[in-house]
């Protein structure tokens, strides 16, 4: 479980075929010390274990299931992925509950900047529309954020300068995919209502 709160910023330093899936080594010489094997990451908002450390890079085993679901299969060398450890007993829930589970990949369709702020509308697969609500959260590649607003296939959010500077989202351009994850308990309702809609 994660907060959706980016806590470094990390750099792709390999990334390669393996056992029908990807490796990832990943680069961030402030996060790696501290990090056990077997720990839990959210890498651009997907929740991969660590399976290796050595200095300030760790390595993370990507399945087919992730790739397919995934921006991950795209990474490569020196691209640039938000990093979370996972959520401890006690720590403060700044963001929202993620799961670090994405549900589809998104595209960056527009962006709109008014002074240092940053208007960006996403592109999403119609079905998952119902899930979003103006106000509600999403994680984009395991960002917390607020949505503005919300259409059939798309939705917007606003970018704080902070977020802009700290996170991966102040580098995508028109086109860009994205890792999306949409709140849980907007799921889990979502599911209820559908099934109690089929009962009556």
């Amino acid at each position: 479980m994660f907060t959706g709160l980016v806590q470094a910023v990390g750099t792709v330093r390999d990334a390669s075929d393996a056992r029908g899936g990807r490796r990832l080594r990943v680069a961030e010489p402030g996060l790696a010390p501290k990090l056990e094997l077997g720990e839990s990451i959210a890498v651009a908002g997907a929740c991969l274990t660590v399976v290796a450390r050595t200095g300030d890079t760790f390595d993370f085993e990507v399945g087919p299931e992730t790739l397919e679901k995934t921006t991950l299969g795209q990474l490569a060398a020196g691209a640039r992925v938000n990093l979370e450890r996972a959520l401890r007993v006690g720590d403060l829930l700044g963001g929202h509950f993620v799961t670090g589970h994405v549900d589809c990949v998104g595209e960056v369709l527009e962006e709109v900047v008014t002074g240092e702020w940053l208007t960006v509308w996403f592109g999403i697969p119609e079905a998952f529309e119902p899930l979003l609500v103006s106000k509600g959260s999403v994680a984009v590649d395991g960002v917390s954020l607020t949505i503005v607003d919300v259409r059939r296939d798309r939705f917007s959010v606003m970018l704080i300068p902070h977020t802009r500077t700290h996170t991966t989202l102040g580098l995508k351009a028109p086109g860009a995919a994205v890792n999306l994850e949409f709140d849980m308990i907007a799921k889990h309702v979502h599911k209820l209502f559908k099934r109690t809609s089929i009962i009556i």
